[in-house]
């Protein structure tokens, strides 16, 4: 468990939130407090048992601290090799068994755990949760709420381990990029430079997980669709979407630039009309991203950072193709909560929540531009760049 004391914090937080328990299935959040992703716990596809982590805030009787009692509704028959997870828990795991003709939702109900309890138990499930499970649940007569409040909170505020694995496979994310770039020549594809990249992320110690390569009229759909094949020239635009693991944290990077071979103008030069479109177009969504940085920090709203990118693609003319909202969460899952989209006025960002800041402008027909770069919001000042250093200029990705 790589965050501060996350057992205790979600005690605190469902105390807060008035949630008698949090469940979770093997997932990214059952990774997050305990080592264990849904293909780790079973490999070839998501168990039609339920194996479910069920962490109740609890009292310590010395101390009178609120901790957290974590069990597990398990399969009988999987136990043991539950057990032989080593999952980071200083105890060994307490089972609630169930065998396969009873009701495992009945069991957990019959278990004991919540006989202390003067009100129907409310159970805080989250995204993961598959529907026949929570339903499962509520039709045993448990009271089934969504994620949200405190209980949520937890995991988007990173812990200084967090940071440093963010920042490490985002700024090696960046570098790989870079330094691919150099080796492009006319004619390449853009599945050629997709597995010429994961393989240069590979040799970096990380893993790729997604890569998006998008050549000109390509890149006028934000997360592509073609088939690939489109041959590389000079004064191609071109966008380059790429995510890798380690550690089990996300990178999620974007650079848009121009290849090697085409030489960067100078000052005075003569430029033909759509280059000078592309230039003017990229310095365009750079400053959005600006805008979106200075507006990122602790008590601002979420909305208020999409906000500001959007304005500024708004006044040069391009509103309607900014597409997307300008950023997302993100830790242990690349796209996490909270979501920076200009709807979300509710929620208010705080020290140490890691974003994506991705501003876009989509010309159908002719190109694209995408700027994204990770940032750790900050208390009283700019967020700290968690990606090594920002795009410099359609030639210094």
């Amino acid at each position: 468990m790589l965050g501060q004391s996350p057992s205790r914090s979600i005690s605190l937080a469902e105390i807060a939130d008035g949630a008698d328990a949090f469940l979770i299935e093997p997932g990214y959040t059952f990774k997050y407090y305990a080592n264990i992703s849904q293909a780790e716990w079973e490999v070839w596809e998501p168990e039609e048992r339920p194996f479910v982590m069920v962490v109740r805030p609890a009292i310590e009787p010395d101390s009178g601290k609120i901790v957290s009692n974590t069990s597990f509704l398990c399969p009988s028959f999987e136990a043991e090799r539950a057990r032989l997870l080593n999952m980071p828990f200083a105890e060994p795991i307490q089972i609630i068994p169930w065998e396969e003709h009873w009701n495992p939702y009945a069991t957990l109900m019959s278990s004991g755990i919540f006989d202390n309890l003067d009100h129907t138990p409310r159970l805080m499930v989250d995204e993961e949760m598959r529907d026949f499970i929570q339903r499962g649940f509520s039709h045993q007569g448990f009271d089934v709420i969504g994620l949200g409040g405190r209980v949520e909170a937890v995991r988007q505020t990173k812990s200084q381990e967090e940071v440093n694995i963010l920042r490490a496979v985002n700024t090696g994310t960046v570098e790989a990029v870079r330094q691919m770039r150099t080796c492009l020549y006319p004619g390449l594809t853009e599945n050629q430079i997709m597995e010429v990249l994961d393989n240069t992320i590979r040799a970096a110690g990380m893993e790729p997980f997604f890569d998006i390569v998008l050549f000109d009229e390509n890149a006028s759909n934000p997360h592509g669709g073609t088939n690939g094949t489109k041959a590389l020239e000079s004064e191609t635009f071109v966008l380059i979407d790429v995510g890798a693991h380690l550690h089990g944290y996300s990178s999620d990077i974007c650079r848009t630039f121009f290849p090697p071979f085409l030489k960067k103008p100078a000052d005075g030069d003569d430029v033909a009309p759509q280059l000078k479109k592309k230039l003017k177009v990229w310095d365009i969504v750079f400053d959005a991203q600006t805008a979106s940085i200075h507006k990122m920090r602790a008590g601002a709203s979420a909305a208020s950072v999409d906000l500001a990118a959007r304005g500024v693609i708004t006044d040069a003319g391009y509103g309607e193709a900014f597409t997307h909202r300008v950023g997302h969460g993100i830790g242990i899952k690349a796209h996490e909560s909270p979501y920076l989209n200009k709807g979300n006025t509710r929620t208010l960002l705080e020290a140490g929540m890691a974003f994506t800041s991705e501003p876009g402008v989509y010309l159908v027909d002719e190109f694209g531009v995408r700027h994204e770069d990770i940032l750790l919001v900050q208390k009283d000042s700019d967020p700290i760049l968690l990606t090594g250093e920002r795009a410099q200029g359609p030639w210094d990705p």
